[in-house]
Parts: structure tokens; C-alpha cells; sequence
């Protein structure tokens, strides 16, 4: 019994041995079963991260996050908002005028408030009818003056007027006609109207107009540019007497530089009575920084004088608002003209010009055309800068040793006459002068500031008269100058801003006649100059090429005329 009960014992711790390393193998393979789940798991999860990451890399790649950073050297241009200005109200409504002068004339005797003593002047002068600015301006400004040299009623200030129209569009007349209107009936000289322009030459110019118009009616004009002696104007300007000094001059035409000195250093000379400012070319005036002696005229004209009379019932005070003690007292109110054929739209530059509550009168505008069916398509939408109506532009691409050739070519070859040749500088105005000279067969002069004002002067009455074909000229002449018969311009160096550009050729296709402008273009220069024009809303220039082939019949005399010019400078 003992025997079987170990055996039975020995049985029992083997099953229960071997259960236990069953279990044992049972828990191992799971685990190892979980373990390889687990891998796996992990596995697919790895793989699915992986492939998220990759799609948002992806994302990030097509729809990248807004960053601060500037890549340098990227080249990808994006489409940028245009942010269209703001203008003051009269600048973004301004009165329009109409372009087109030959089919818009109107008769002098349709133009209402016009005095019969200047409509006969006019008429002397044989002219019958007004160009559609003066047509505008004439009767604005009389209207603005309907109270003669004194504020309206309520302390009423006639408001400034601004016009931009085309050069040879008539802007002088439309100012000297009324202001003559309104100082014809005054008592006692006193300055009532200021002109201020950029030149001498246009100063001479306006000068003349005034006393044409001025003739007979015992209104004094006086010119001041410094051609004469600093004495003698001031002799011309103001007279000393027992009672003090007394003004000789009703209206003055001047140049800003000598205006300031005469300001500043002649006794007696005031403009605390003055009534019109007028600024020709104005843009220049401004571009010029010639804002000091603007600021000195209006420093003058509300200067406080010692005194008594009228000179203190009179007195003028800077504007402010309107009250019962303001407008107690009558005063002369200071009205400002401004002309230009390129007059500024900067608000922050016409700002320096303090103008009161301005009016703008103004060619520049879009014009609507009717098709055949009925549509109407606009033309001119993007123009800043207004040309004549009969001008012809062209461009002649070429390279710089060609030049003057193409130059000689126009003249001889051509058989151009009139033409006003305009350079960058006066050294180059006169080397191509002097070039010309040497080669021969042509008519020529020069037109610069180099030159004493009697030659200039003489030089322009016989272009004028047809005995000189080429004038080579800087861009003294291309401001507000009417130099008269100007059949072609060119541009032997083409102008560097648009606005010398529009000066430029308003030389030729003045008062409605035709005329043509060429540019000289180096191919270098070509791409910047069209896109210039473009710009600027000028787009009907035409391609001119000239061919090399007419050219060399003249390379041989020019060459010439090169070796001669070269002993000439030695010598």
C-alpha cells in the first residue's frame, strides 16, 4: 500500500508538473501573441502619423501660414490692390472744358459781362472768337469780382480758381482780359494785380498781352525781371513825395527773384491793396521751391502798415470765420489764379499754396464715343496731361553716334523748316549748334540762358520771321513760350519726366493748327520712355524708323564737319 501510495503521489506532482508548464507555454504564446499585436498597433499607428504629417506637410506646402519674413530673391509677383487716391471735392469734380478748340469756338459777343471798350480791343487785334477755356474762365472771374475790388456782402471772398488746359489753348488772355475789366474804372494807382511766372522770356511775353490791352485806358504796367538796373525799376515801381511814396504801377508782371528783393529792399513799394495773385505755370512755381517768395507776396499783401485814412479803413485781414466784427469793416479780399498746362492733382503740394475754397477748370477728362450700335465706349480714362488737338507724335528709335545725323537728315533730306530742337543741357545745345553750323546747307541759332536776353530776343523775332529754319534751344522756351509758326519739334534727348515732355512739344499745334513732334529715343532708353507716356495716358505716339541706308549719303560731310569742329575747339 505504502508503494502505490507514493506512486499514486509521484502521478500526481508529474500532472500537476506538467499542467503548470502547460499553463506556463499557454501564458507565453499570448504574450507573445499580444506583444506581436501590439507591434503591429504600433506599427499602423507610426504609418497612419506618418501619413498625416505628409498631408499636412503637403497642406502646409499648397496653403502656407501667413509669416513676416522676406524671402530674399523671390520672384513670384503677387497681384497687389491698387488703392485708388482720395481727392478734396474740387479736385475730383472739377468744372470741364471742352478740348477740342476748332470745333468749340465761341464769339466774343456770346461771352456774357465783357466791357464794349475791350471787346473792340479785341476785335482790333482780329479777334472774333474765344477758345473754349477762355470762354469758361473770362466770365468766372468777372462774376468772382462782381464787387469790385471789396468783399460781398456778409464778408462773401471770391473763391481762387485753378486751370489746367493745353499749352496754346489761350490761358494768358483768359486771365488779362478780365482783370483789365475790373481795374478799368480805378481812381487812385495802386498795385492790384501781381503775375508772377518762372522765365523772363514768358514774362516779356505776358507783359505785352497786358499792355495791349491796357492801351488807352490810363492803367499802368510795369515789367520786372532784371534786364534793367535795380534803380531803374524801382524808379518805374514807386515815386517819393512830400505826402510819402506813391505807387506808379497798377499791374505788375515779374519773376519771382526779382520780386522778392523788390520786396524786400525797395522803400515804398507795397502790396497791402493787392486784388489778383496770378501764378502762371503754376506746377513749376511749386516744383521749383519757389513756395518762399509765395510766402513773402502774401506776407506783403496782409502786411499791417502805419498809417491812417484809408489805408486803415481798408485793411486786410487773413481769413478766418465769419463774424459781425470780421465783416464789419470793408476789405480787399486776395483772389488767387492759378494756369499750367500740367497743373499738380497733389493735394499735400497744392496745399502749400493756401488756396480758399478753389475752383478747377480743366481739360483733362474722359470722353464718351457712340458706335454704330448704340454702345458707348469711353476713350482718354487714364489721361493726366492734356496735348493740342493737331499734334502728330513720333518716335525715332536709334543709338547715340546717329543723332545728329538723323538730325541733318529731318532738315535736308526731309526739307523740314520751323523746327524747335530742344536738349537736355546747355553745353549740349551748343555743341550740336556749333555741329550744324559746320556741316552747312542750314539755317541754324541757339536759344539758351548762356545767352544775353537782347540776342535771345532777336534770335526769336527771326525765327519767327522764317530766316532761321533750326532753332537749338534748352528748355527755357518749352514753358508757356508762343513762339508763333512752329511747324515740327524735336527731341534730340528725350525728356527725363513727362511733364517737360507735354511742355516740349505744346511749342508746335498751338491755337488749333497742326503740328509735329519728334523723340530721338535710344534703344537703351526706349522701354522707359513709352512706358512714360503710358502713364501718363499718352498713347498715340507712332513708331518712326529711319533706315541706315539714308543716312550715308551724309556721313562723309559729317565727318568733315567733325575734324573741322575739332581744329576750331583746339584753336
Amino acid at each position: 500500500d505504502s508503494e502505490e501510495d507514493i506512486n499514486q503521489q509521484e502521478n500526481r506532482s508529474s500532472l500537476t508538473n506538467e499542467s503548470s508548464k502547460r499553463k506556463k507555454k499557454d501564458e507565453e504564446t499570448e504574450g507573445a501573441e499580444t506583444r506581436r499585436k501590439e507591434n503591429s498597433e504600433r506599427a499602423e499607428g507610426n504609418q497612419s502619423t506618418k501619413e498625416e504629417l505628409s498631408l499636412a506637410a503637403s497642406e502646409e506646402e499648397t496653403n502656407p501660414p501667413p509669416s513676416s519674413l522676406v524671402v530674399l530673391g523671390d520672384y513670384d509677383r503677387k497681384p497687389v490692390q491698387k488703392v485708388q487716391p482720395f481727392l478734396p471735392q474740387w479736385l475730383a469734380q472739377p468744372k470741364l472744358v471742352q478740348k477740342r478748340i476748332k470745333d468749340n469756338l465761341v464769339p466774343i459777343g456770346e461771352v456774357p459781362g465783357i466791357h464794349p471798350r475791350l471787346l473792340k480791343k479785341l476785335q482790333m487785334n482780329g479777334i472774333e472768337s474765344f477758345f473754349p477755356v477762355q470762354a469758361e474762365v473770362i466770365p468766372a472771374i468777372l462774376q468772382s469780382a462782381s464787387n469790385g475790388y471789396l468783399m460781398g456782402q456778409g464778408g462773401y471772398r471770391p473763391k481762387d480758381i485753378c486751370v489746367s488746359a493745353p499749352t496754346g489753348s489761350g490761358k494768358t488772355l483768359s486771365f488779362v482780359i478780365p482783370i483789365v475789366q475790373v481795374l478799368l474804372d480805378r481812381v487812385v494807382c495802386q498795385v492790384r494785380a501781381l503775375v508772377v511766372l518762372p522765365t523772363k522770356e514768358l514774362a516779356q511775353q505776358v507783359s505785352k498781352v497786358f499792355n495791349i490791352y491796357t492801351d488807352g485806358t490810363g492803367l499802368k504796367v510795369v515789367l520786372i525781371t532784371g534786364q534793367k538796373s535795380f534803380a531803374k525799376e524801382q524808379e518805374m515801381l514807386v515815386q517819393k513825395k512830400v505826402t510819402g511814396y506813391c505807387s506808379l504801377a497798377d499791374i505788375i508782371v515779374a519773376t519771382p527773384g526779382r520780386l522778392t528783393d523788390h520786396i524786400s529792399q525797395t522803400p515804398g513799394f507795397s502790396l497791402t491793396q493787392l486784388r489778383f495773385l496770378i501764378i502762371d505755370e503754376a506746377d513749376r512755381m511749386i516744383d521749383d521751391m519757389h513756395q518762399n517768395c509765395l510766402n513773402q507776396i502774401v506776407k506783403a499783401a496782409f502786411q499791417v502798415e502805419n498809417g491812417s485814412g484809408s489805408n486803415v479803413l481798408f485793411q486786410r485781414t487773413k481769413p478766418g470765420p465769419i463774424t459781425a466784427a470780421s465783416s464789419y469793416c470793408p476789405q480787399i479780399p486776395l483772389q488767387k489764379l492759378l494756369f499750367s498746362a500740367t497743373l499738380t492733382q497733389d493735394p499735400e503740394k497744392l496745399q502749400q499754396l493756401d488756396l480758399f475754397q478753389p475752383r478747377l477748370f480743366t481739360s483733362a477728362y474722359s470722353e464718351k464715343n457712340t458706335l454704330g450700335d448704340g454702345t458707348e465706349t469711353e476713350q482718354d480714362t487714364n489721361k493726366k496731361y492734356t496735348l493740342p488737338e493737331g499734334l502728330s507724335q513720333c518716335y525715332v528709335p536709334c543709338d547715340l553716334n546717329s543723332k545728329p545725323l538723323l538730325l541733318l537728315h529731318f532738315m535736308l533730306t526731309m526739307k523740314f523748316t520751323r523746327v524747335l530742337c530742344f536738349t537736355n543741357s546747355r553745353e549740349a545745345s551748343h555743341r550740336l549748334f556749333l555741329l550744324v553750323q559746320a556741316f552747312g546747307g542750314v539755317t541754324v541759332a541757339e536759344f539758351s540762358s548762356r545767352l544775353p536776353p537782347n540776342e535771345r530776343q532777336r534770335t526769336m523775332k527771326e525765327f519767327e520771321q522764317g530766316k532761321i529754319q533750326l532753332l537749338i534751344s534748352t528748355d527755357a522756351t518749352a514753358r508757356g513760350i508762343d513762339v508763333k509758326g512752329v511747324n515740327y519739334v524735336i527731341n534730340y534727348d528725350a525728356p527725363q519726366f513727362i511733364r517737360t515732355y507735354v511742355h516740349r512739344v505744346g511749342r508746335t499745334a498751338r491755337a488749333g493748327k497742326a503740328g509735329v513732334a519728334f523723340s530721338l529715343v535710344l534703344r537703351i532708353q526706349e522701354r522707359r520712355f513709352l512706358r512714360m507716356l503710358k502713364d501718363a495716358g499718352i498713347q498715340d505716339i507712332k513708331k518712326h524708323p529711319v533706315k541706315g541706308n539714308s543716312l550715308k549719303p551724309l556721313v562723309q560731310q559729317y565727318e568733315e564737319a567733325l575734324r573741322k569742329l575739332e581744329k576750331t575747339v583746339k584753336v
